[in-house]
């Protein structure tokens, strides 16, 4: 299908990537920065939606949030940058508020750390945080170089910044833009930075419209334009990334990832983390295939980035990525119920391998380890049998934030077809995550959610991934948030991510077979204690 594709300066330089004959209904709504108390009049009311601010994911105080950055590790704390726009709704242009952890669960605020408008060249949109080990840039040994996309008159070049003191606040380089537009105007952005040991030099990766540029400097501020990765069937690939895992674990194989932000409308998508395993030959990135994967098949999952831990092993580090992502969607990300915040969040943290499935490489996510902390005494059920059309209560959460596990399979007498469980139900208004036998499909519906008739088709469209039961079971992992829920299958198989509202903060949950008898082999309900960032010191 040949579609149109627009996009629109959002808040603090955030993306939007569009299909037209898909969301024609919403695109009127998502124009440009100076359209900003129209859309903000279109939001959905948050009246008769109780309380909205998630409790286990990472929110601003207020304001706006988008792409998280690549965190890194120093001085014993994880140090990440998010987009925020403390302005929003009124004032348009992004800067980089810095969050630190020490479990990548529990978050501390540190407050603005590369400010917009006030270095010359525009607002501070994505770009990369590094470590300058051998002080390559000439900072100092150990100093934090940011290279970051600002945009001033509809241009977008590349600007430098450097920390000294631990990547709390930054300088501007005096050689600012140290990369201009090679074509003077359209995308330029998104400057992802490794270490390239092998080379002993710095690889760039930027989005380029419907190109990934490769880069490579010695000193990260001189720039030699290496090759591109061009694709016409993904609108803007953007905050692009390019990394090396082991398969299986096996430090002996090894393959390449090259990874993006994309438009899926061609493949069964919309927006999200999409990605081909292949061969890097230092110049060029080869693909093993054309069609890309994805990393999460839901709605929202967006602008992702991922990163090893420098305190394990080199071994560990091939086996071990961790990712976080936007949890939300360009189509309606402005018109979400917000109370005092944007209404944006960010993903838990999740753990990432690469693995061979069904014949396949493929990477695979699961929140975690750390978010166990969290979890309160489980409420456990086992061997429930539900019959066609029935719905049967299971354990009820007790708390706004909760992690279910459930094992589901056909009972062998008489089959199920499919097995539904109702998320954030009141009996009118509910999500739905469920699992079809027939076709080997996973799913999670939230056209009946608190929010849904007055949003956009795209929102109301169920998301859906192929996973095979293993020995007749599928087993489910879900956090559910009060604004989000996040699907894990199989471990860590597959993903389905997705904004979800519920009426008046509504937290019921039931169980349905249709078709034939299921099981549920068991099913865990543990409440998850909140976990609010907060100012350190």
């Amino acid at each position: 299908m040949t579609t149109k594709r627009f996009r629109f300066t959002a808040p603090r330089g955030s993306r939007c990537i569009v299909v037209a004959a898909m969301l024609a209904a919403s695109i009127t709504a998502l124009a440009t920065a100076e359209e900003s108390s129209s859309l903000v009049a279109s939001r959905v009311s948050d009246e008769g939606l109780g309380e909205l601010r998630p409790e286990v994911h990472l929110t601003s105080a207020s304001g706006w949030m988008n792409d998280p950055q690549r965190p890194f590790f120093l001085d014993g704390r994880w140090h990440l940058y998010y987009l925020y726009n403390e302005d929003y709704p009124n004032g348009n242009g992004t800067e980089w508020y810095h969050v630190t952890s020490t479990d990548l669960v529990h978050w501390f605020n540190e407050g603005v750390a590369i400010h917009k408008y006030t270095r010359g060249d525009g607002d501070i949109q994505s770009g990369s945080a590094v470590i300058d080990v051998n002080n390559t840039a000439g900072f100092g040994a150990g100093a934090i170089v940011v290279v970051a996309t600002q945009q001033l008159d509809a241009v977008q070049t590349q600007s430098l910044f450097y920390s000294t003191d631990g990547g709390y606040t930054f300088e501007q380089y005096a050689g600012n833009p140290i990369m201009r537009n090679p074509a003077g105007s359209g995308d330029f952005r998104d400057p992802k930075i490794t270490w390239d040991a092998e080379s002993s030099r710095w690889l760039m990766l930027i989005s380029e419209l419907h190109k990934i540029g490769f880069y490579t400097s010695a000193n990260l501020t001189e720039w030699t334009y290496l090759s591109g990765f061009e694709r016409d069937d993904l609108g803007i690939m953007e905050c692009p990334e390019l990394f090396r895992m082991s398969v299986e674990g096996d430090p002996s194989r090894t393959t390449w990832v090259l990874a993006t932000g994309a438009n899926g409308f061609n493949y069964g998508m919309n927006s999200g983390y999409a990605y081909w395993t292949g061969k890097w030959d230092g110049t060029n990135f080869h693909p093993d295939q054309v069609e890309p994967q994805w990393l999460d098949n839901g709605s929202d999952f967006y602008a992702a980035v991922t990163w090893t831990d420098p305190q394990q092993a080199a071994e560990e580090q091939l086996r071990t990525r961790y990712a976080i992502g936007w949890v939300d969607n360009w189509d309606y990300a402005r018109r979400l119920p917000a109370g005092e915040w944007g209404g944006n969040h960010l993903s838990l943290v999740r753990e990432v391998h690469l693995k061979d499935i069904d014949g396949r490489l493929a990477l695979t996510s699961r929140p975690i380890d750390t978010i166990n902390a969290l979890e309160g005494e489980q409420a456990r059920i086992e061997q429930l049998l539900i019959g066609p059309g029935e719905t049967r209560a299971v354990p009820q959460p007790t708390s706004a934030a909760y992690r279910l596990r459930a094992s589901i399979a056909q009972d062998p007498r008489n089959p199920a077809r499919e097995v539904r469980l109702k998320l954030k139900t009141d009996g009118t208004h509910f999500a739905t995550v469920g699992y079809d036998f027939a076709t080997e499909t996973a799913f999670i519906v939230r056209n009946r959610d608190a929010i849904a008739d007055e949003l956009t088709e795209v929102y109301r469209h169920g998301r859906t991934i192929r996973v095979r039961p293993r020995d007749g079971v599928v087993d489910l992992d879900i956090i559910v948030d009060r604004t989000s829920v996040e699907v894990f299958m199989n471990g860590d198989e597959h993903a389905l991510s997705a904004v979800v509202y519920g009426a008046n903060d509504a937290n019921g949950l039931t169980a349905e077979a249709f078709d034939g008898l299921a099981v549920i082999r068991s099913m865990t309900v543990a409440p998850l204690a909140p976990a609010p960032p907060v100012r350190r010191g």
